[in-house]
């Protein structure tokens, strides 16, 4: 698995006074083409790493499915890059929904730009659990603690999907949004419930970010870094608590801070 998500490699570092030859690592960056019933859907650069829970976590979040079992077949072919997934239905699927806009409303609130899917996909997040600071605090050291590949190489987004307590699962990938799917894809697999759950991340809170936490049907994220107002304006309409800039023993809660407590 290792080798999969980073390569050493020889280079030539300047310390401000020489140079030295050492080895470092390096994020590995692969292209993974998913073909649907014998058709090309989409091509996705990332992390080779639990890819079969990247393409579900991936499909269901573009609504070509809802549950695993619509799967009849998934195979990965390493080698020349390519997923193979036979679905129960056989009718062509295309994605020509994921690649046009759509201007519409959200709950019924602010107009805001989607992608057509995510208009059909995007959950409000109707769930009553808290988390108290002190633990959104927690959680955060432990996934960047935990996180090994990103000290190793620098080039890697970390995502986890926690109970307030601790981390239950952690992925990480060189794509932001294959990070959220990879977890996505984990919990279809295995039944999990997720509507007490958390995500924390790594990267900025974008809309794109934002809508993929809504498809997994978390209520709460969490980041050290800082989110959009596009983001922020689709987490109060979809009934997400984002909390960002996770520093220290400071952070932000953007909307709906009910579920953040003392």
């Amino acid at each position: 698995m290792k080798d999969n998500v980073m390569k050493s490699i020889s280079i030539v570092k300047y310390d401000g006074d020489s140079f030295q030859e050492i080895q470092d690592h390096v994020a590995t960056e692969y292209a993974l083409t998913i073909i649907v019933n014998d058709d090309e859907f989409a091509t996705m650069v990332c992390t080779p790493t639990y890819m079969e829970d990247l393409v579900t976590g991936f499909l269901a979040s573009e609504g070509v499915i809802r549950l695993p079992r619509e799967i009849e077949s998934l195979s990965i072919d390493e080698d020349r890059g390519f997923a193979y997934v036979q679905l129960l239905d056989k009718k062509p699927v295309t994605n020509q929904l994921q690649s046009k806009r759509f201007i519409g409303s959200c709950c019924g609130k602010s107009r805001q730009f989607y992608f057509q899917s995510d208009v059909k996909n995007a959950k409000t997040i109707m769930s009553k659990a808290t988390i108290q600071a002190e633990q959104c605090i927690s959680l955060m050291k432990a996934m960047q603690d935990s996180s090994d590949d990103f000290h190793s190489t620098g080039g890697l987004h970390n995502a986890a999907l926690c109970t307030n307590d601790e981390l239950l699962i952690s992925r990480s990938d060189i794509g932001r949004h294959n990070a959220l799917d990879k977890i996505y894809g984990h919990c279809l697999k295995n039944s999990i419930a997720l509507g007490d759950k958390v995500i924390a991340f790594s990267g900025r809170i974008s809309s794109e970010v934002l809508l993929k936490v809504s498809k997994i049907g978390a209520g709460i994220i969490l980041s050290k870094s800082a989110p959009t107002t596009l983001a922020l304006e689709l987490a109060n309409d979809l009934g997400i608590t984002a909390v960002g800039f996770i520093r220290g023993s400071r952070l932000n809660v953007y909307t709906h801070p009910e579920r953040i407590i003392l």
